[in-house]
Parts: structure tokens; C-alpha cells; sequence
């Protein structure tokens, strides 16, 4: 009985009256609010970097608002030059908000060095895979008296006997003294 007074009472109107216009106050500071803190459609379209230098890009995206992050430089193409952005994410004219991270992979400078791998005692066929794998050239052939056919009995780069694990920047040309089957 009690419980039904209250509920008919001005007390309970009033309170549920106040309940409903904070709740009505709060979805609205929430709704607008909101938009407003997070800069709802307040977008900027990413430039084209790619082809650009890396300092030209960072300019680029400057004045925009926009955060650059280079990632570990890709494979050397010799087609662009060295620190040129060959690839970047998010595309160019997507929209972002300011202060999106634009991730972009560059050109390295040249060629990785890496260790020249032990041919020695090997077949020409294996030989020639194992070069092409780690990213070197098979140069010239020199065919030395040996009983081994097409066995490579030392290595050279530009005339110069070299060992294996000798480091050298890929690309380069490595030649191989082969025995030529006689003794």
C-alpha cells in the first residue's frame, strides 16, 4: 500500500521528470559531443608519394597533418633511385583523418652485401642455383684440367681468388674455375 502511494506521489513524478531530462541531456552531450571530439567527417586526402623522395614526401605530408612511418626499405630496384618511396599505405587520395600514420617502404641505398656461399666441390648446375639464390651472378666459366666434370674448383670476383663467406654486395659477378673432366 505504501509502495502504491509513493508511486502516485509528486516525490516519484518529480524524480522520474528529473531521471528522463539528465538521460536526455547525457545522450545528447554523448551524441554531439562526440562527433565533435573525434572530428567526425573532417577527413584530408593522402598525397601521391610514391616516386618522391623520402625528405620530398615528409613535406608533402606536413602540411596536411599527416604522420610519416618508414618501414624496413624493400628488395633494391635500380629503376628509382636510392631513399624514393616505392610503396606507401594508405593509398594516395584516400581520405584520412589529421594525424593518420602514413606508412611508407623505401629504395635502399644499393644492394645488400652478403657472404659469398661455398661453392667449392660442387656441380656447375648446383653452383649456378645456389649464386642465383643468395642473389649473386654467375660470371665468366674457366675451365682448368681436373678429373671432376664440371666440379668448381675455386671461385673468383674481378680477377681475384676469393673464399667462401667472402662478403660482396649482391648482383655482383662471381666466376668459377671448373675441372674439365681430363687429367
Amino acid at each position: 500500500m505504501k509502495l502504491f502511494r509513493f508511486i502516485i506521489s509528486n516525490v516519484f513524478f518529480k524524480n522520474l521528470f528529473y531521471i528522463i531530462i539528465l538521460t536526455l541531456l547525457l545522450a545528447f552531450i554523448i551524441f554531439f559531443g562526440l562527433g565533435f571530439v573525434t572530428e567526425h567527417n573532417n577527413y584530408v586526402k593522402v598525397p601521391k608519394l610514391f616516386g618522391l623522395n623520402v625528405s620530398k614526401a615528409i613535406e608533402a605530408t606536413k602540411f596536411k597533418s599527416l604522420n610519416i612511418i618508414i618501414l624496413d626499405s624493400a628488395k633494391f630496384n635500380p629503376n628509382y633511385p636510392p631513399l624514393t618511396v616505392l610503396e606507401q599505405f594508405p593509398n594516395h587520395k584516400t581520405e584520412v583523418k589529421k594525424g593518420r600514420k602514413i606508412y611508407l617502404t623505401l629504395n635502399p641505398v644499393g644492394y645488400k652485401k652478403m657472404k659469398v656461399p661455398n661453392l667449392i666441390q660442387i656441380t656447375l648446375r648446383n653452383a649456378e642455383t645456389l649464386l642465383n639464390a643468395v642473389g649473386f651472378e654467375l660470371g665468366e666459366l674457366i675451365y682448368k684440367d681436373n678429373i671432376g666434370k664440371d666440379m668448381v674448383l675455386e671461385m673468383r670476383h674481378e680477377g681475384k681468388k676469393i673464399e667462401p663467406g667472402h662478403t660482396l654486395t649482391q648482383r655482383k659477378k662471381i666466376d668459377l674455375v671448373l675441372g674439365n673432366g681430363k687429367k
